[in-house]
C-alpha cells in the first residue's frame, strides 16, 4: 500500500491558478501510474478522472474539461506529483483526490476501478 497526502488547495477566483501536490510514501513510488479525480459538491455527483501520468512520465492524459488548461507531473525524487490549475473556473469547484494505480501493469489509471490507494482529499474552491 501507498500512503497520500494532498495539498495546495483553496480559495481563487475564476481565471487564477493553483498547484496541487501529492506527497506519497510506502510501496516504490516511482514504479505506479498516478492519477488525480475530483469530486463536486452536488449531491450524487460521482469522483470524475482529472489527469493521470504513467510512471516514467512518457504518457501524461487529461479529461476534455481541463486539457490545455491543467498539467499533471511528477517528481519521482521527491515521491510527489503534482497538478498545476491554470485559468480555474466555477465549475472546477470540487473536492481533488491523488491516487496510485493498483499494479504497475496499469498504464494509465483514468477509471477510478484503476487506482489502488487514495488520499484523503483537498478542497478547491473557485469563486465566479
Amino acid at each position: 500500500q501507498v500512503q497520500l497526502v494532498e495539498s495546495g488547495g483553496g480559495l481563487v477566483q475564476a481565471g487564477g491558478s493553483l498547484r496541487l501536490s501529492c506527497a506519497a510514501s510506502g510501496r516504490t513510488f516511482s514504479s505506479y501510474a498516478m492519477g488525480w479525480f475530483r469530486q463536486a459538491p452536488e449531491k450524487g455527483r460521482e469522483r470524475e478522472f482529472v489527469a493521470a501520468i504513467r510512471w516514467n512520465s512518457a504518457g501524461k492524459y487529461y479529461a476534455d474539461s481541463v486539457k490545455g488548461r491543467f498539467t499533471i507531473s511528477r517528481d519521482s525524487a521527491k515521491n510527489t506529483v503534482y497538478l498545476q490549475m491554470n485559468s480555474l473556473k466555477p465549475e472546477d469547484t470540487a473536492v481533488y483526490y491523488c491516487a496510485a494505480a493498483a499494479y504497475q501493469g496499469v498504464l494509465a489509471p483514468t477509471q477510478s476501478t484503476d487506482l489502488g490507494s487514495w488520499g484523503q482529499g483537498t478542497q478547491v474552491t473557485v469563486s465566479s
